[in-house]
């Protein structure tokens, strides 16, 4: 007779969900804009025990999701890749010959597709909770396999020629994973409702127990995700070390052309206590700044030299790089879109640009008393200091520059024993992740590595031996944060500006702060209750009962009143609590 009861119970339950209340007007429209069937007769609701589609709209929903997926997928990798798109489009432009910001179109395509199959999405679950059968139209279907399209063969051809960039993803997760966490969650929660409809929907026992394995598969894994999670910006108070100390890449390329005086003065200006760059020899024996093996990108060779455009940068004299411009191709290709944020008079300056010496680099930080770390390019076959390039570097910083050698970290891993005994002062700095052994025999007292070699327990290892960390190159305001979190020395930047003026990290979450905001929402959840309790004469306390007399419940009354008034409940909690004051970043 129970089990009868139960019975009955439970199909009153199913009658009560798959009961309808035709939404015509809402259906209509999402019939049409889902299937292009805006007239009533076009379309048809499911009955109990039916499937909600045939097989071939039932392809076409899985492959709905499947867009979703990598749409989402893409999206989130190449948004986060957002510290490299100079790189991208600079790579783009030695390989089509011409400036296009690729990197930011290819952002755009991945947010339209993703809206695009998103608006499907839930077209589709809010017919199926009005219990009607789907039907997308072929113009739907032409779409969701170019965004199928789209995100495979974009992923698969970043993954070839970026593969670093899915360390940066890794990496990205450490800060955005509990917002992700939290949203798939909430996801999850919102799918609850129409997962239920179905569920008792089906006769089927087989795809009833598919359904529901489904989703609480799925349930149980986004609660137990928080069981990996690993953020380094999570610390105890008072561990957090000092801000790494920033090195200008190549100056501050965002506010003057890369590898001009304008540009190391700029990131002077803007903080850097060290400054970055890359030293080619002319073929008479000057060495210069210049990052590219050609002139093509950063001067107007094809104006002044047009049938020697893609002559090696160190088969020219001085002579003839002194004459070439430095600065307009920065004004026009805008590379980080900046340039409009110079003045007039900076405008003018950054045009007339021109090729920088290492002899004058290495003043300007002698004069500003700023480190310098810098890439050696070996000159090609021919040149005529091939084999003596090395010496004649040296021999600027030593005897042309009134830089001290101890503000030059020595990159090059060439002749490095040469090196130290010419001079010893060089503070040997290795590009390479070598063993610990290694790196003290060659004396390295710093490591410079790609940010995506990024680890705490690999900074604080060498931190041990007296070897320093820096990273390049970190734009971004999260990297910066993983960075500080982590414990790294200084990074190489090309924002020296944005991150010159943080003052802690982002997302940065003390464990004795998280416990105390717990504190305070208990506090003020609790005592509300009990209040309420206490005027409707009801214990709040188990097992035992209470008694007050008038004055002091009254008493107690008019000081909950004071407590809990909006203007005050911040200060009586910290008031209660003894809790500092929290500022938030």
């Amino acid at each position: 007779m129970a089990s009868q009861l139960q019975f009955g119970r439970l199909r009153g339950l199913r009658a009560k969900l798959l009961r309808r209340y035709e939404h015509r007007p809402l259906v209509s429209c999402l019939s049409g804009l889902y299937g292009c069937r805006w007239r009533r007769y076009e379309r048809s609701c499911t009955e109990p025990g039916e499937c909600c589609c045939n097989k071939l709209e039932g392809v076409s929903f899985v492959l709905l999701v499947v867009a979703f997926c990598l749409t989402l997928v893409f999206l989130y990798f190449w948004g986060q890749a957002k510290n490299d798109y100079n790189d991208f489009d600079w790579f783009n432009f030695g390989n089509l010959g011409f400036w296009f910001p690729w990197s930011v179109v290819l952002l755009v395509i991945a947010a339209a597709f993703f809206t695009y199959v998103t608006v499907l999405m839930l077209l589709a679950v809010c017919l199926l909770s009005e219990g009607q059968k789907l039907y997308l139209h072929w113009s739907h279907k032409i779409g969701i396999l170019m965004s199928l399209i789209f995100s495979i063969g974009a992923t698969a051809v970043l993954s070839d020629l970026w593969s670093k960039e899915w360390m940066t993803l890794l990496l990205s997760f450490q800060v955005t994973a509990p917002y992700l966490h939290v949203g798939g969650v909430l996801l999850a929660t919102a799918l609850a409702w129409p997962i239920a409809l179905h569920f008792f929907r089906m006769n089927s026992r087989v795809r009833r127990a598919l359904i529901i394995g489904v989703y609480l598969t799925i349930l149980s894994a986004l609660y137990l995700v928080p069981l990996g999670l690993y953020s380094p910006c999570i610390k105890e108070d008072g561990i957090l070390g000092p801000a790494p100390t920033l090195i200008g890449h190549r100056g501050a390329p965002m506010l003057a052309p890369e590898n001009t005086m304008m540009s190391f003065e700029k990131a002077v200006e803007t903080g850097s206590e060290g400054l970055e760059t890359d030293v080619t020899i002319s073929s008479d024996g000057v060495p210069f700044l210049m990052h590219d093996h050609t002139l093509q990108r950063t001067t107007n060779i094809h104006e002044i030299f047009p049938n020697r455009t893609d002559d090696p940068a160190a088969m020219f004299t001085w002579a003839e790089l002194e004459s070439l411009n430095a600065g307009a191709w920065f004004l026009s290709h805008d590379p980080f879109g900046t340039a409009g944020s110079l003045g007039a008079d900076e405008r003018l300056q950054a045009g007339k640009q021109s090729v920088c010496s290492l002899r004058g680099f290495l003043q300007l930080a002698a004069r500003k008393d700023k480190q310098v770390i810098f890439d050696l390019y070996r000159p090609p076959r021919g040149h005529p200091y091939r084999d003596t390039w090395m010496q004649r570097t040296l021999e600027v910083i030593q005897n042309e520059s009134s830089i001290h050698s101890s503000q030059v970290l020595w990159l090059p891993s060439d002749l490095r024993s040469l090196v130290q005994e010419m001079d010893p002062e060089l503070q040997q700095t290795s590009g390479s992740r070598l063993p610990l052994e290694e790196l003290q025999r060659n004396h390295i007292v710093k490591l410079n590595l790609h940010y995506s070699s990024m680890s705490t327990q690999l900074v604080s290892e060498y931190a041990a031996a007296n070897i320093t960390t820096n990273l390049y190159v970190i734009s971004q305001t999260w990297l910066y944060s993983l960075a500080w979190c982590s414990g790294v020395h200084s990074v190489t930047t090309n924002a020296p500006q944005l991150l010159s003026t943080m003052s802690a990290p982002l997302f940065l979450m003390v464990t004795a702060q998280l416990q105390r905001v717990l504190d305070v929402y208990c506090y003020c959840y609790n005592h509300p209750v009990k209040t309420r309790w206490r005027e409707r004469g009801l214990a709040f306390c188990s097992g035992s009962k209470i008694t007050m007399d008038n004055g002091t419940y009254s008493k107690f009354k008019t000081e909950m009143s004071d407590i809990w008034s909006v203007s005050s409940v911040n200060s009586q909690a910290e008031k209660i609590l003894n809790l500092p004051t929290v500022t938030e970043h």
